[in-house]
């Protein structure tokens, strides 16, 4: 089944390039000129993935990520030109997956977008539901549930919960877990795993400041484990 791109810039030509461009890929792209817009088109196409600029008018890609988590968890990779590492992490607490600085190649682009559908594709076939502790997390779902109770994650925090639970008690680097969200390296900068990790523990643990079940590892990762 064609995969559907939400592209979502202010500029015109930003927008037909990316989409010329996804395209001729095989994938099919809609567009939007603002956050405001990007809402509507979004609830109305449904896309499987989201492009998404920071700095646009009327709503920016911050305020569009911030409304849009209330109802999706769609993934979403943010398009900035801005190089201050902390407008990327606000981006990422707020619930995007990742992002590409502006001015990018658009083979980076392609890869970026293939690694986050290969994860979140229904027709990728998924291992057995797993169950570590009080978690259980459903690979074929994408479902979790603490203590019977459903959790809502983004693509890349079910993903790192899933890494960790496959092999509990084993410590994964920052860098091994970049390289699964993203499949490659590219300019991945591993502060990227912290937020995701922090987001993950609001909605996981019972005290996310005394992790009960993803462990910092000082100087090296994380890994799941339970504490006595």
């Amino acid at each position: 089944m064609t995969k559907t791109i939400l592209v979502v810039d202010d500029n015109a030509s930003v927008r037909t390039l990316i989409r010329d461009y996804l395209s001729e890929q095989g994938l099919r792209v809609v567009t939007a000129d603002n956050g405001q817009n990007a809402l509507f088109v979004a609830r109305q196409e449904k896309p499987d993935l989201i492009l998404l600029d920071i700095m646009m008018p009327e709503m920016d890609g911050y305020q569009f990520v911030t409304a849009y988590r209330k109802e999706s968890d769609v993934p979403i990779i943010l398009l900035t030109a801005k190089l201050e590492e902390t407008d990327k992490v606000l981006g990422l607490e707020l619930g995007a997956d990742d992002y590409v600085t502006k001015p990018f190649g658009m083979r980076e682009l392609l890869a970026r977008i293939r690694a986050v559908l290969r994860r979140t594709g229904a027709d990728v076939v998924q291992r057995v539901t797993l169950k570590v502790a009080d978690v259980s997390l459903d690979h074929q779902t994408r479902q979790v549930r603490v203590d019977e109770n459903p959790v809502t994650l983004t693509p890349s925090e079910f993903d790192i919960l899933a890494t960790l639970m496959e092999s509990p008690g084993r410590v994964f680097s920052r860098a091994e877990l970049l390289l699964k969200l993203q499949g490659t390296t590219f300019e991945g900068v591993e502060r990227t795993i912290d937020v995701h990790v922090r987001n993950l523990r609001t909605k996981i643990e019972p005290d996310p400041a005394n992790p009960r079940y993803v462990e910092t590892v000082f100087g090296v990762g994380y890994r799941f484990f339970l504490a006595d």
